[in-house]
């Protein structure tokens, strides 16, 4: 499972998803995940007079370098290479594939760089910064730098390590 605090929309945001993938030699990760929009932000964009909500998810592969993973802190540098869509409708909580005014995809890449600590043999705590980037995205009011910004990430990593 894993958070990231951002902004989108200028609007304070937090993502929600998940990530696995296969550990090769203690050190290098290759896997994919997925991450969507957990919060409610009104666009400026309205559909007669109603107001729309910002629909928003992206996933893709992930890779990651874990460096000195025997130690009980350590570090890793990660990047999601992938795609994305987002949408807008008149309630947020609406199905995503129920919108009311189309959808526009987008390329992401997320790199990032993470503190990790070791707590018990299958269970590490991961946190750290990166910065999502964007391309694609020239949907009604919204545009690329809406969705791109910096985040902070926590990560609760189960598995054999």
């Amino acid at each position: 499972p894993v958070i990231k605090y951002t902004q989108i929309y200028d609007e304070p945001s937090v993502l929600v998803g998940g990530r696995g993938g296969w550990i090769i030699n203690h050190t290098f990760v290759i896997g994919g995940g997925g991450y969507g929009l957990a919060n409610e932000i009104q666009s400026d964009y309205q559909i007669g007079n109603v107001p729309t909500y910002i629909h928003f998810g992206y996933g893709g592969l992930e890779l990651e370098y874990i460096g000195l993973s025997d130690n009980l802190f350590h570090f890793s540098v990660y990047t999601l290479i992938g795609a994305g869509s987002v949408n807008l409708s008149e309630d947020f909580y609406e199905d995503w594939d129920n919108h009311h005014n189309g959808s526009d995809s987008f390329f992401v890449i997320n790199p990032e760089v993470n503190v990790e600590v070791n707590i018990v043999s299958f269970f590490r705590i991961n946190a750290g910064a990166g910065y999502r980037f964007i391309s694609g995205i020239d949907y009604d009011t919204l545009q690329n730098e809406d969705f791109s910004g910096f985040s902070a990430t926590l990560t609760l990593k189960f598995g054999s390590f």
